[in-house]
């Protein structure tokens, strides 16, 4: 009868420690991970980066982005996408979900950034640029936006979104986008001679 006490004090202790460690390690693993903050014009501005600045920036995808193009089976562009049937007609689809680390490529104008979602390849990749509507955020920009969906280059071939893709950000992690490397040394002096 004395041990039945005993196993319900050690499982209290246990039981304690779990709702003590439990939080704790939450907050370590979450200190480990990015902060990632919107990309926006005014961070840009601020900051004044260089284009081989930029291209030390590891940005991310704040929403998915689903590009899609009617397939044709004598179509020699089909590599990579996956082909799904979508109102009867065969339509090549490229996934790229939010998170994935992107990297800048080149600036073709002010303001405007070539981002590449892909290993080793400098053809594939998407246009953002600053909307005043957005908060000035980096967002996807297309060549045309209707309601339902925007037409935008990829891989030097035409490919729809879906309109929402229209609220999908470039983000940054501020903490490591804003580190400085400084190079100093001391003087040592020079005398009389």
């Amino acid at each position: 009868m004395t041990c039945a006490p005993q196993r319900s004090r050690t499982n209290l202790k246990a039981m304690k420690a779990t709702y003590f460690l439990l939080p704790l390690s939450m907050l370590l693993l979450t200190s480990c991970s990015p902060t990632l903050n919107y990309f926006t014009k005014d961070l840009y501005e601020d900051n004044r980066w260089s284009d081989d600045e930029l291209r030390q920036i590891q940005f991310y995808l704040s929403n998915d982005i689903v590009l899609r193009r009617e397939a044709s089976s004598g179509d020699s562009q089909i590599r990579d996408g996956e082909i799904r049937i979508r109102n009867g007609r065969k339509v090549e689809e490229i996934v790229i979900p939010r998170g994935t680390p992107g990297v800048f490529l080149f600036s073709p104008k002010e303001n405007r950034f070539a981002v590449s979602f892909e290993k080793n390849d400098n053809n594939r990749y998407l246009m953002f640029g600053p909307n005043p509507k957005a908060g000035d955020r980096f967002v996807l920009l297309a060549s045309e936006w209707d309601r339902r969906q925007g037409k935008v280059t990829y891989d030097n071939s035409t490919w729809w979104v879906d309109g929402d893709a229209a609220f999908a950000s470039l983000m940054v992690d501020l903490k490591r986008s804003r580190k400085v490397s400084v190079r100093s040394r001391v003087a040592q002096g020079r005398t009389v001679e």
